[in-house]
């Protein structure tokens, strides 16, 4: 069995935290992880920190804005298993990406896991399990033979400017179908 090489934050002191503090409790982990990498890559950069993520994604490395990218929604509704998890899945594509040759690595290759098993202990899992309906709200609601979908507003504008997507159980053409609210039509466009 792994042993994490980050402690395992309390669930309860967790649970307490205002959202000031639990900005700042992100902050120190990924100060934290950032430390940890420096002792395998003394060079490694220290990350800029954003929560401006958005939709299903929990984190993200953007080397083209020089720092690591964490959806606010998430962190809120999963707290432990983002600081356990997510900072450190961040972190290793972080460190991996400045390695040498890091730029020819593939995302979630061999170096990745590497990082994610014996640096930080973890196992190298590549998606997380957080249910995303708050975090990815979508509110367009399409139709076919067989169910119902519902598009995010960016796919829902696709449509409407004449994509066509086909539901993978029926393969019949999706068409959008307006919300009916109290006898009346309620369009979300």
């Amino acid at each position: 069995m792994r042993r994490p090489a980050l402690p395992d934050p309390c669930p309860e002191w967790l649970a307490s935290l205002d959202d000031t503090a639990l900005h700042r409790a992100l902050l120190e982990r990924v100060e934290a992880a950032w430390q940890l990498c420096r002792g395998y890559h003394p060079e490694l950069p220290r990350p800029k920190v954003w929560f401006d993520l958005r939709g299903k994604c929990a984190g993200q490395a953007h080397y083209g804005r020089g720092g690591l990218r964490f959806n606010p929604v998430l962190y809120g509704e999963n707290r432990r298993a983002f600081l356990r998890d997510v900072v450190p899945h961040e972190m290793a594509h972080w460190l991996v990406r400045h390695l040498s040759d890091g730029h020819e690595a593939r995302p979630h290759g061999r170096e990745w896991r590497t990082v994610m098993e014996r640096l930080f202990g973890l196992d190298a899992k590549v998606t997380h399990t957080f249910d995303t309906g708050r975090a990815s709200p979508t509110p367009h609601r399409y139709h076919c033979g067989c169910q119902v979908h519902y598009f995010t507003t960016r796919r829902h504008s696709l449509a409407r400017k004449g994509r066509r997507y086909r539901c993978l159980t029926c393969a019949e053409t999706l068409v959008y179908q307006p919300f009916v609210e109290h006898g009346k039509i309620t369009t979300s466009a």
